[in-house]
C-alpha cells in the first residue's frame, strides 16, 4: 500500500511542478482498444512476462502502461506485475522480464541519479539471460530514468546517456526508413509485418556494444542535453547546459546475449497509449504517427520470446 501511495504522490508532484517528465502528465486513453486477428497464443496460455513495479517504476499495468499490457494480453501472454526484489526463484517462472522508466528516487531527480538495481540483481539478470535463456526488455527514458538503469544496461554492454534528447529543429521525432534513422533489423524486417516508421516523444540515448543490432538512431539532427537538475530543461534558454551530439547514438537496439536476448529502447511513451494535458492530446500507440507501434511492440516481444 505504501508503494502505491508513493507512486500516486509522485505523479501528482510531477504534474504540478515538473511538466518536463511527460508521462506523468498523462492518463491512459480509455478509447484505445486492442483487437488482434492473429494472436500467437490464441489459447491464452503464452509464457509469463514479468513487469517490474518494485524499482520505483511509476507506471502500472492498470494505469499509464495499460495499453502495453493490453497488447500482450491480446497476444495470449500472461503478464504479471512484480513488486519485489529479484531472486533466482522468481526469474525461473518468467520468460521475459520488462522494466519501464525505473527511477533512482521517486522525488529527487537531480544528479546523482544512482543505479536502482542492486549489483546482486544486475548479476542475477545477466546470468538469467546469458546462461538460462531469459529475455530482458529494458524500456527507459530521459534523465533521471536513464541514470537509474545505467549499471543494468552496462552489464550487457550498453552505455546509457543520462540526458534529454531534442531535435535541433524542435520537430516531430519520426524514425523512418526514408529518413534513414529506422534501420533494417530482426525486429523491423518481419515479412509482412515490416516496420517502416515509428515516433518518439523525447527520450535518451545510448552507445551500444559492437555486437548489438541497432534499429533506431538519433543522428546529427539531435542534441543530448546533460543538465545537473531536471528543472533546467523546463526553461526555453538552454545555452548554459552541456550537451553532446546525437551522432552515432542509438535509442533502440537488440542483443543476442549467450542463450538469451535483450532489447533496449530509450523512450517510454512509444509502447503505451496516453492522453496528455487538459487538451487530451494523444501520445503513444494511439497517435496517428504511431500506426505501426502495436505491431512493432509485438515484433519485439515475439523476438524476445524466440518466436523467430
Amino acid at each position: 500500500m505504501q508503494q502505491y501511495l508513493k507512486r500516486y504522490l509522485f505523479a501528482i508532484t510531477v504534474y504540478l511542478f515538473l511538466p518536463i517528465f511527460s508521462l506523468c502528465q498523462t492518463v491512459s486513453d480509455p478509447n484505445f482498444v486492442i483487437r488482434l486477428t492473429d494472436p500467437v497464443y490464441p489459447d491464452k496460455e503464452g509464457p509469463i512476462v514479468y513487469y517490474d513495479t518494485y524499482h520505483n517504476n511509476p507506471f502500472s499495468l492498470t494505469g499509464q502502461y495499460k495499453a502495453f499490457a493490453d497488447v500482450l494480453y491480446a497476444d495470449g501472454y500472461g503478464v504479471k506485475e512484480l513488486n519485489q526484489q529479484l531472486n533466482e526463484e522468481i526469474l525461473q517462472k518468467a520468460s521475459i522480464f520488462v522494466t519501464v522508466s525505473a527511477l533512482s528516487h521517486l522525488e529527487n531527480w537531480n544528479l546523482p541519479n544512482l543505479p536502482i538495481y542492486s549489483q546482486e540483481e544486475v548479476d542475477l539478470l545477466y546470468t538469467w539471460v546469458h546462461d538460462k535463456g531469459g529475455s530482458l526488455f529494458l524500456i527507459t527514458d530521459h534523465m533521471p530514468a536513464a541514470g537509474a538503469v545505467s549499471s543494468l544496461s552496462a552489464r550487457f554492454g550498453f552505455n546509457m546517456i543520462n540526458g534529454f534528447t531534442q531535435r535541433k529543429d524542435n520537430g516531430v521525432e519520426i524514425f523512418s526508413r526514408s529518413r534513414g534513422n529506422l534501420l533494417s533489423s530482426v525486429v523491423t524486417d518481419v515479412g509482412e509485418k515490416r516496420i517502416d516508421s515509428i515516433r518518439c516523444w523525447g527520450s535518451s540515448g545510448f552507445i551500444p556494444p559492437a555486437n548489438a543490432e541497432v534499429f533506431s538512431l538519433l543522428g546529427e539532427e539531435y542534441d543530448i542535453f546533460l543538465p545537473a537538475q531536471v528543472v533546467q530543461m523546463d526553461h526555453p534558454t538552454r545555452n548554459n547546459i552541456p550537451y553532446i551530439s546525437g551522432r552515432h547514438i542509438a535509442n533502440g537496439a537488440i542483443l543476442q546475449c549467450g542463450k538469451g536476448r535483450v532489447c533496449i529502447f530509450a523512450d517510454g511513451a512509444s509502447f503505451t497509449a496516453l492522453l496528455q494535458s487538459i487538451k487530451s492530446e494523444k501520445r503513444g500507440m494511439n497517435h496517428p504517427d504511431a500506426a505501426q507501434h502495436v505491431q512493432f511492440l509485438r515484433n519485439i516481444i515475439h523476438w524476445l520470446d524466440n518466436r523467430f
